[in-house]
């Protein structure tokens, strides 16, 4: 296992941080925040209302030649695309033209979940989809989440065994890691080229009672700021991926603290965990 510290790709934006903010605007805050990545959804809608329109890079050609001009003008990559989702109904071609998409921007990876109850059917799908991917050269990772099909580490390593593709590989979620009952020590127990990206955030330990997803999607905490063990989970994580800041805080959002000063101690507390890291 490769140690973590500076020789890191660098920092992201997730998408989820920023509940449909469009995508200019994103690489443009990513960008003003010093950070080099950032994460989309192929198809934009807010989750918040905060009056942001809807977009689709899938549809919009313009919206991708803008998207292209700011990540070349601010120097940052789409490192992720997120939201693909496996439902028991899925047509994996259907995809195609989501992926054309992302390969036009440059996007090396994109991100895949399940909610079909069907174990093995899901990790068939993941095969289909990271196959159909691959001929647009782009990577494939699953991301463990309690409740999903795929809900903690021991099932995202047999969905990679079940591929069987070097291109098929792991999503690490701090917060997700740790709620389903994995730690720094199960990280550091895999082999560091089956963990293709990690998303950092905290929060307590234990669920408050409410619903775990609500929580995840709007209510997580700036790094440091809660009980993770995030040095840990960090030292035990490959060199060579991107971190990226998935706290979506959805109180400050409707408070209205812009993007810009919610992600800011994400990022600086970011910085200081990483710097830390021997």
């Amino acid at each position: 296992m490769t140690t973590a510290g500076t020789d890191r790709l660098g920092i992201g934006i997730g998408m989820l941080s920023v509940f449909g903010l469009p995508p200019v605007e994103l690489v443009n805050l990513a960008a003003d925040l010093g950070c080099r990545f950032v994460s989309v959804a192929v198809q934009g809608m807010p989750l918040v209302p905060l009056g942001y329109p809807r977009f689709s890079l899938t549809d919009d050609a313009g919206l991708r030649r803008a998207v292209l001009a700011a990540m070349d003008d601010r120097g940052v990559t789409i490192s992720l695309g997120d939201g693909f989702l496996v439902l028991p109904d899925t047509d994996i071609s259907a995809f195609r033209a989501d992926l054309d998409a992302l390969a036009e921007l440059g996007v090396p990876r994109i991100n895949v979940v399940s909610l079909d109850p069907d174990l093995t059917r899901s990790f068939d799908q993941f095969g289909a989809l990271t196959e159909l991917a691959s001929h647009r050269g782009i990577q494939t990772l699953v991301e463990p989440v309690p409740g999903l099909t795929v809900g903690d580490l021991p099932t995202g390593l047999a969905a990679v065994e079940h591929v069987g593709r070097p291109d098929f590989r792991l999503l690490i979620d701090t917060m997700h890691l740790v709620r389903s009952g994995s730690g720094a020590a199960d990280v550091a127990a895999i082999e560091s080229v089956r963990i293709g990206y990690a998303q950092l955030n905290d929060t307590t330990l234990r669920a408050g009672g409410g619903n775990y997803m609500e929580e995840a999607m709007f209510d997580r905490m700036v790094p440091g700021e809660g009980e993770l063990p995030l040095r840990d989970i960090l030292c035990a994580l490959p060199s060579d991926i991107v971190i990226e800041l998935e706290v979506p805080q959805k109180q400050l959002a409707l408070d209205g603290v812009s993007p810009i000063d919610r992600l800011r101690p994400c990022v600086g507390a970011a910085r200081r965990l990483l710097s830390e890291i021997p």
